[in-house]
């Protein structure tokens, strides 16, 4: 995350994301096409980003080899595109709002009070030692732990969505948007920006 001034010198904090260029490696079609191969079943278009040299890949390959790919399924026009084709950053406007998609950061095993917000016992009348304790986790009627009954547990390291994220400013020589607010997950991880 950083920090930018606008016009008036108010402060407006934003996350700096590296938005690409991203290629066009695979149109997956619902119907068998005429090159002789079947259909996949369903209409996606699969992006590579961050491109590998070919010392690192370990056994030829037909396709230039990337080191994330992703497939977007079903909101994407697959006629418009063909493979090769290159993705930036001139897709986004200043202005717009974006949704940005990535695997929150993970915290380990978490109590109730950090993984839930539950509040504290009282820290009197016989509560020793046991501030931060869950209390009773059943009932009497069915004599069992309920299923999803919020307990104790990892907290953390899931796929999170933050929506409705405006684009501040763009910088388009090194492919870097400027997102107003916070974005899923640590530092170096790859997200998924959609308009």
């Amino acid at each position: 995350m950083s920090q930018i001034f606008d016009e008036t010198g108010k402060r407006i904090p934003v996350t700096l994301i590296e938005a690409g260029p991203c290629y066009v490696t695979q149109i997956k079609q619902k119907q068998a096409v005429k090159e002789g191969r079947n259909g996949d079943g369903y209409e996606a278009i699969q992006l590579g980003f961050q491109a590998l040299k070919d010392s690192k890949v370990k056994r030829p390959l037909k396709a230039k080899p990337y080191r994330r790919l992703k497939e977007f399924k079903g909101e994407i026009d697959i006629a418009k595109y063909k493979v090769g084709d290159k993705i930036d950053i001139s897709s986004f406007n200043i202005g717009d709002k974006v949704s940005v998609s990535g695997i929150s950061k993970g915290k380990g095993f978490a109590g109730m009070i950090k993984r839930w917000g539950a509040s504290r016992k009282p820290t009197t009348h016989g509560a020793k030692h046991q501030t931060r304790a869950m209390g009773s986790v059943g009932c009497r009627f069915p004599q069992r732990v309920v299923r999803g009954r919020k307990m104790p547990g990892r907290l953390g390291a899931e796929r999170v969505t933050v929506s409705n994220l405006k684009i501040v400013k763009i910088d388009k020589e090194n492919n870097i948007l400027a997102v107003k607010g916070a974005v899923p997950g640590r530092t170096g991880i790859t997200v998924e920006v959609r308009g």
